[in-house]
């Protein structure tokens, strides 16, 4: 079941990029991020509830308590650095080296967590990284004017670091707590940090001028955040961390088709072969 999880993961990520998107065309993307959280913690919170789970908050250790916050801290900067590039850049471009991070968290569990790799998945690992340089690199599209390439993708680097941090940190955070509680309290730890993101650079006044539109996709992106995060974190804990990240990332797909019907934004051919290659990667990834 944990592979059924980690595709409706994929499915509701890939929703809330393209959700996101629309949401950040004129609300900054600091106070958009905040604005989500609170959706996306009555959410999880509710989630909890609902199953009864809360009840086991007490049994929770001081080392699983401390990763779980580790992990809504990369969580949370991994966010804030994710939908700012979105604001600044092509949709097609940030998400694809946001993905990035499928590598490096399969890197980071061979390493922390000692989940092995053969010969045939260390293949499929150089599959998706080529599919990913491919869509970074070879895409025909116009470059946003006013010298903004570089600070989109330093921001989707930046997202991509913090994402495979988060994925090792909640693997580990989550070994001795129910996945849905694991991941309303890390939950918790992203809202204080992007509340206290938008205070510190003093955005909260904008929160008035934001459009009801708007204010509605932020919204759907929540829940579609959360219920990405419901599938990702209950894949994470049965499955290992180097099969269900990549699973996940499936989400371009989603992305991309969506991107496409929406934005009108086209992948050039080799970017079309980059994204057959880490689709056959990741897949290769889920079955060997």
């Amino acid at each position: 079941m944990w592979l059924v999880y980690a595709a409706g993961s994929a499915l509701f990520a890939g929703l809330t990029s393209i959700l996101a998107k629309i949401g950040i065309r004129k609300t900054d993307s600091t106070v958009a991020t905040a604005l989500r959280t609170v959706v996306i913690l009555f959410f999880s919170w509710g989630i909890v509830f609902l199953i009864g789970s809360q009840s086991q908050i007490s049994l929770i250790d001081g080392r699983t308590l401390l990763f779980l916050v580790l992990s809504g801290l990369a969580t949370g900067a991994s966010w804030l650095c994710y939908f700012r590039a979105l604001q600044l850049g092509e949709i097609n471009k940030v998400v694809p080296v946001d993905k990035s991070s499928t590598v490096l968290t399969i890197i980071l569990a061979l390493i922390f967590l000692g989940e092995g790799i053969s010969l045939p998945k260390a293949c499929a690992v150089l599959a998706i990284a080529a599919g990913i340089f491919l869509m970074i690199e070879k895409k025909d599209v116009k470059e946003p004017a006013g010298g903004e390439k570089s600070s989109w993708l330093l921001y989707a680097v930046g997202s991509a670091v913090f994402a495979s941090l988060t994925s090792i940190l909640g693997k580990i955070g989550i070994a001795g707590v129910e996945s849905n509680l694991g991941t309303a309290i890390r939950t918790t730890v992203v809202l204080v940090m992007a509340w206290m993101m938008v205070f510190v650079t003093g955005k909260q006044k904008e929160i008035r001028g934001i459009s009801r539109k708007e204010l509605l996709f932020i919204g759907l992106s929540g829940i579609a955040t959360g219920a990405s995060w419901m599938c990702y974190y209950r894949a994470l804990q049965d499955g290992p961390a180097s099969v269900v990240a990549p699973v996940d990332k499936l989400s371009v797909l989603v992305t991309v088709a969506f991107s496409y019907v929406v934005f009108g934004e086209k992948l050039s051919r080799r970017a079309g072969i980059g994204l057959a290659l880490l689709t056959a990667g990741t897949v290769a990834m889920a079955v060997l």
